[in-house]
């Protein structure tokens, strides 16, 4: 039996604010499936989905690969901590991997519809792709954006394909079957690159580790890179 949060829950006099946020911290213990949602919080049925699908819709909540839902990137990125760790954690791979490949890297967290980079790692010399920490971009085009919609919540991802993005459906799949994506001249002339999402340790998307450059220096294609970025990831999410 599931623990009834319900009873402990503080009420402010609004019901609809504080049944949600009753769902927001049952979720936060750990995923919870519908059921096991009702079961926790003792709302109907009919209300706990209603109100975790619209703080899904609004990415305060989302779904894991499994269905459960989990708390979402609004409020991952309002944790301070857990951004500061994972910059930490991700510094020094991004330096060996820029190193490596002699391109810029970039780490990027979901914020609403968009993309924002937290973390950047810039060659000394010679032409390169410059995204400066903070910068927020579309979710409509480059290798990045594929990532964040082929593992992110059904909702966002129906949301951008609705809007004619650079890519379709099925570079979305391809992009989960790969466990990368790359682009060439999506976002910007001349600009390629290619992009892994990271996981956490309960195995939760949690950002987008990308190589960005030149679109010449990545031929024949940005998947020239794969192997040095999944490696990457994966020392990264393990980190995590």
């Amino acid at each position: 039996m599931g623990q009834n949060n319900s009873e402990s829950a503080p009420t402010s006099g609004i019901k609809v604010l504080d049944r949600a946020v009753l769902i927001m911290l049952t979720v936060a213990e750990h995923p919870r499936s519908l059921a096991e949602l009702c079961e926790a919080t003792q709302l109907p049925r009919a209300t706990a989905h209603r109100l975790a699908t619209a703080l899904e819709t609004h990415h305060i909540l989302t779904r894991t690969s499994e269905g459960k839902w989990t708390i979402g990137a609004v409020l991952t990125s309002l944790g301070a901590g857990s951004s500061t760790k994972l910059i930490d954690a991700a510094t020094p791979i991004m330096a060996e991997l820029m190193d490596t490949t002699g391109e810029s890297v970039q780490l990027y967290q979901l914020a609403g519809a968009t993309r924002v980079c937290i973390a950047a790692q810039e060659p000394a010399s010679g032409l390169q792709n410059t995204v400066p920490v903070g910068t927020r971009l579309p979710l409509s085009a480059g290798s990045a954006a594929k990532i964040f919609l082929a593992y992110s919540s059904p909702a966002l991802r129906d949301s951008i394909l609705s809007d004619n993005p650079q890519f379709t459906q099925e570079d979305l799949d391809r992009a989960r079957e790969n466990g990368w994506a790359e682009s060439v001249s999506e976002r910007e002339v001349g600009l390629a690159s290619i992009t892994a999402p990271i996981f956490d340790a309960e195995g939760l998307f949690v950002a987008a580790l990308s190589i960005s450059g030149p679109a010449e220096r990545f031929r024949p294609s940005p998947a020239k890179w794969s192997k040095e970025l999944i490696d990457a990831a994966l020392t990264l999410s393990a980190l995590l």
